[in-house]
């Protein structure tokens, strides 16, 4: 009894030998590296400058608290710090049970004359008029004005 069995066809004669390689370099590799490294390094370097040479003077606010004294007013409580120096503006915003604003205005604070240990924070009351009742009410921004 004979087999003839038909050869089994390489990989190579069925697809086709596949096309060579260039041998990646170990040399090529690391130069590459570096190239991507040195330039997140650049990038990083370059934003920490930017951000320290062309920052604005830093202002912050905290919620204290609110009242709601009808379906048409809330009054909001807060403080400020900032640089005793500068005028800020604050947005002031009332929220309705769905977080929606019913009430927003945007305030001016002053600079203060007195030259406070704590880095300038001051307290105050804003008043907003509201178009439906409101459920709460805070800041929701502050940011120092350029002097120019």
């Amino acid at each position: 009894m004979s087999t003839d069995h038909a050869p089994v066809p390489r990989v190579a004669n069925r697809y086709g030998a596949p096309k060579p390689q260039r041998p990646a370099t170990g040399h090529a590799r690391r130069h590459k590296r570096w190239l991507v490294w040195a330039a997140l390094t650049s990038a990083v370097v370059a934003t920490g400058v930017f951000s320290i040479f062309a920052g604005t003077p830093e202002v912050s606010s905290k919620d204290v608290g609110f009242s709601i004294d009808g379906p048409a007013v809330a009054r909001v409580d807060y403080e400020v710090t900032k640089d005793p120096g500068a005028t800020a503006q604050c947005a002031v915003q009332v929220l309705n049970q769905s977080y929606a604003i019913v009430g927003w205005t945007v305030v001016t604070i002053p600079p203060t004359n007195s030259q406070s240990v704590d880095g300038g924070t001051s307290s105050h009351s804003t008043t907003v008029r509201t178009e439906s009742q409101g459920v709460s009410g805070g800041i929701n921004a502050c940011w120092i004005l350029e002097e120019s």
